[in-house]
């Protein structure tokens, strides 16, 4: 049956438009705004609303209790409900690095769920955080499962997961990285630096190799310094994509100000890196093996007080990235929507709201909170 929304200002090519939207089998059709609605058609009613392109969240480890290297599939979608009843409709579960048996444990899960009909954002996919990563800049991974390049283990996960890992995250200074990364890219993982001390030249020969992003920019890596740009001065200075936590404790506004001024609207990516915490009081919880300890909404590692992933959203995100840069919704939504949408090669079906493309949509009311959210044209409850 078909469904309508109608009365909302739409945001379509990069400015909002009173339009009526049209939904059947799950993709979205864009009809002039005095359109006749279909007799016993389903009606959603958005005057005085924003209609926005769902939210997408490439990086997050889990929210409402659940943690995803201990998520079984029916978890993984109470995650991926919560998510969408803050605004995301399509996300990457981030798997921390973990024991080999472990990770594929998370893999079947991950495939059952993807089976299963529920209530919640689409799971696009795995990012494997590691676990080829530096010691020195771990942060919360756990030292002893770290290890050098191994195209072959990738493989063995990626033919686990049947071709659904999407994202790989690898420190560029690890044995053999730079030179497995048209290996990993050959598999169909997008290759993300991160969590590294790497150097200017050997963070751009992965660059040079295939790496076209920087996980969570500025955290667990090495700085600029004039002298020694290093990982730092490599993302900055290149072509590659940005993720950036917006919730004012990973990044001050100022960076977040000054890397768009850097990276351009069109490379940055906002990410939640939620942890199990996400939509729950303070209190302690679990990131992998981690014990956390989360105080004002504040997530650090109980061991060191090293910061831990976050208890972000991405409704939240998209409020403080405009709270922070004073830039009107119609440049910043593509931190969340387009961009993502276009570093892993989805934007053909989201990302933006065009003829054709996934009814993922997201309603605002006037202080952009989100109120109601769509996934392939089916009302999340909320």
């Amino acid at each position: 049956m078909e469904q309508y929304i109608v009365n909302g200002n739409v945001f379509i090519d990069g400015a909002f438009q009173e339009k009526t939207i049209e939904v059947t089998d799950g993709c979205l059709h864009i009809l002039p705004a005095d359109a006749a609605v279909k007799d016993g058609a389903k009606v959603y009613d958005a005057e005085g609303k924003r209609v926005v392109p769902g939210f997408i969240d490439l990086h997050t480890h889990g929210a409402m209790g659940v943690d995803v290297n201990a998520a079984s599939a029916e978890e993984l979608g109470k995650i991926g409900h919560f998510m969408a009843t803050q605004g995301t409709t399509s996300w990457l579960c981030s798997v921390l690095t973990d024991t080999k048996e472990q990770t594929l444990w998370c893999i079947d899960e991950f495939k059952k769920h993807r089976e299963m009909e529920c209530d919640d954002a689409n799971l696009l996919g795995i990012h494997l955080e590691g676990p080829f990563l530096a010691k020195e800049y771990k942060g919360a991974m756990p030292e002893h499962l770290l290890r050098d390049a191994d195209v072959a283990l990738l493989k063995e996960y990626q033919d686990a997961a049947e071709g659904n890992i999407r994202y790989l995250t690898v420190s560029p200074e690890i044995d053999g990285i730079v030179d497995a990364i048209p290996g990993f890219k050959e598999q169909g993982v997008v290759v993300a630096i991160g969590h590294s001390g790497a150097d200017y030249d050997t963070s751009m020969k992965a660059i040079e190799n295939g790496a076209t992003s920087c996980t969570h920019t500025f955290n667990a890596m090495k700085l600029l310094h004039q002298h020694f740009p290093a990982i730092m001065g490599a993302a900055l200075e290149s072509d590659i994509y940005c993720e950036a936590i917006c919730d004012g404790r990973h990044l001050h506004p100022a960076v977040v100000r000054l890397l768009l001024k850097v990276k351009g609207l069109d490379k940055v990516v906002a990410v939640t890196d939620s942890i199990m915490a996400a939509g729950l009081p303070d209190g302690n919880y679990k990131l992998g093996v981690n014990d956390v300890v989360v105080e004002d909404g504040d997530a650090k590692l109980a061991s060191n007080g090293v910061r831990a992933g976050s208890t972000l959203t991405t409704g939240q995100a998209f409020k403080n990235i405009l709270a922070f840069t004073g830039r009107p919704a119609e440049e910043v939504l593509k931190l969340l929507t387009e961009n993502p949408a276009k570093l892993i090669g989805v934007f053909d079906k989201k990302g933006s709201i065009a003829e054709g493309k996934d009814a993922d949509l997201v309603i605002l009311d006037e202080d952009n909170n989100v109120i109601d959210t769509f996934v392939m044209g089916r009302q999340i409850s909320r």
